[in-house]
């Protein structure tokens, strides 16, 4: 869309250029001017106008790669940058054009030379207007927040250090409606378009427990929107150049400087590694959860075999899981057992234990 936006301007630059040339004719062979003058003024202005519209296209396609590149590269830079940088640094620019404008009338006397002189000052006055507007972000904070427009400003930078974005895998568990019933997510709940997409694409499939999850999700998030009290963004950008849908979020929560809200243990991790704030809800569950502790004995029903030999499997009412070291012989019924270990990871709570009886046979 860039590339072809660029190609556009391109030909209406070279089109308006050619229009306008009508030096050009001068040096043309004779014969050329005169099939020309009988083509009449206006035709000559269309012929150069085609003519410049084509050299330009054709001069922008050699470089259409790399300009458009830089300008993405550009564009990215200055989303990702914080919205108080972005304000302090434009500013400062203003400023620095602004001045530059106050000093051309006192260059009447440089002549021919005005112009090139007054283009220097502008670009040396807008950059060290914008260095200094960087350097003073701090101040010219404080000062636009005792202005009259300081409410929306603060509002703004509130809600950049609020945004909690929703993946696919936490939509669809469901819990997070109960979260943000109970008011402990504050700030904005961003819902990205692309993370709709996925859950419309997955609530058309044709495999049943796919299109129920699928369904589920979009049940949540209505039940977010329009039932509870909280603020909620539906986020149309989108990042065509990345195709994965967690990529696309990590790159999300960076230019909104927003956390990741999530129960995936491997978007987790790569949330992590990125440098992006990530709220786990397994991590909340796991805190809440009854603490059991190394050397408390609990009463539990062994269910099953566990993965090791003699190992059996047992679960907290809250779900968590129980392995039973020397368990396998008690399946199906009700013991007493003594907690040796608990292991806690963004997965989950595990707790391993061992039947009291064998514990006093030892």
């Amino acid at each position: 869309m860039l590339k072809k936006s660029l190609q556009l301007i391109a030909v209406f630059c070279g089109a308006w250029l050619g229009y306008t040339s009508n030096a050009l004719v001068d040096v043309l062979p004779s014969s050329i001017q005169n099939e020309l003058n009988n083509l009449g003024v206006l035709g000559v202005h269309l012929i150069f106008a085609a003519v410049g519209a084509l050299v330009f296209l054709f001069l922008f396609s050699l470089f259409a790669d790399t300009l458009s590149r830089r300008l993405r590269f550009g564009i990215q830079t200055l989303a990702e940058l914080p919205m108080g940088d972005l304000a302090a640094g434009v500013a400062g620019l203003t400023a620095g054009l602004l001045l530059s404008l106050m000093i051309y009338p006192g260059l009447s006397w440089l002549g021919n030379l005005r112009d090139m002189v007054q283009l220097l000052f502008t670009w040396i006055c807008g950059y060290i207007g914008l260095r200094v507007g960087l350097e003073k972000k701090e101040e010219l904070s404080s000062l636009w927040k005792s202005g009259t427009w300081s409410t929306r400003a603060v509002e703004e930078e509130s809600w950049t250090q609020e945004h909690k974005i929703l993946d696919t895998s936490v939509i669809i568990d469901g819990r997070i409606a109960d979260i943000c019933k109970t008011g402990f997510i504050e700030g904005t709940i961003v819902i990205p378009e692309f993370v709709l997409e996925e859950l419309q694409h997955i609530a058309d499939s044709s495999d049943l427990l796919k299109r129920n999850r699928g369904r589920r999700g979009l049940d949540i998030l209505n039940k977010i929107q329009k039932e509870l009290d909280v603020k909620v963004l539906i986020y149309e950008g989108d990042f065509e150049e990345i195709s994965e849908v967690d990529s696309k979020l990590v790159k999300l929560a960076k230019v909104l400087q927003g956390k990741v809200v999530t129960n995936d243990f491997n978007l987790n991790k790569v949330c992590e590694l990125q440098g992006v704030s990530v709220l786990n809800i397994n991590d909340l569950a796991n805190a809440v959860k009854p603490v059991v502790l190394p050397g408390e004995e609990i009463m539990v029903q062994v269910i099953k075999d566990g993965k090791e030999h003699g190992q059996g499997v047992a679960y907290l009412d809250d779900g968590t899981m129980i392995v039973v070291e020397g368990g396998r012989d008690f399946i199906g019924s009700v013991t007493e057992v003594l907690v040796t270990s608990v292991l806690q990871t963004s997965a989950g709570r595990m707790i391993f234990a061992k039947p009291k009886l064998l514990e006093k046979a030892q």
